[in-house]
């Protein structure tokens, strides 16, 4: 049977969730915030300074928000020389791991289901790390370079002569 939402679907609070990805080891570590700005960012950083073994130098990959840039955030990169930023360019969040881990909260918690308020939804939140964190697993890519390459160039071809005539 097809899927169903009631007219009445009311939404009942948001919140932002910060995460990352550990990609050699599966592990996500993960923040709720109000907001998604330079201040709620650089809070999630101080947590993954202190839930990383001092001794490792960390590479974040980040899409290319402006929270991500800002002064505030060039500073604080200057005082921890072990954080390196990598940025995806623009319409390739595939490129990002973290994304993956995304799309199975959305699909395995978020999806259907109904929070009554934005405390449950962060609990729910909380939760889901936890379990997943219990038997955490890394992904891995199955497609080879050559076939991603070919994709790309399909998908580039078909967008490219979309708005041409037969």
């Amino acid at each position: 049977l097809p899927e169903r939402q009631t007219h009445d679907y009311r939404r009942n609070g948001t919140t932002d969730l910060f995460a990352a990805l550990s990609v050699a080891e599966g592990t996500v570590i993960g923040e709720c915030h109000k907001r998604h700005r330079a201040k709620e960012f650089l809070t999630f950083l101080r947590t993954i300074d202190r839930n990383t073994p001092a001794d490792l130098d960390l590479h974040l990959v980040l899409d290319n928000l402006a929270t991500h840039k800002t002064p505030a955030v060039k500073r604080w990169l200057v005082r921890h020389p072990r954080f390196h930023f990598h940025f995806v360019p623009t319409g390739s969040s595939w490129l990002n791991q973290v994304e993956r881990w995304f799309n199975d909260l959305t699909r395995k918690r978020i999806r259907r289901g109904t929070f009554h308020s934005e405390r449950e939804l962060i609990e729910a939140l909380k939760t889901y790390l936890a379990t997943y964190n219990d038997c955490p697993r890394p992904f891995r890519w199955t497609a080879t370079p050559e076939e991603i390459l070919r994709k790309i160039a399909r998908v580039r071809l078909n967008v490219e002569t979309a708005g041409t005539p037969h």
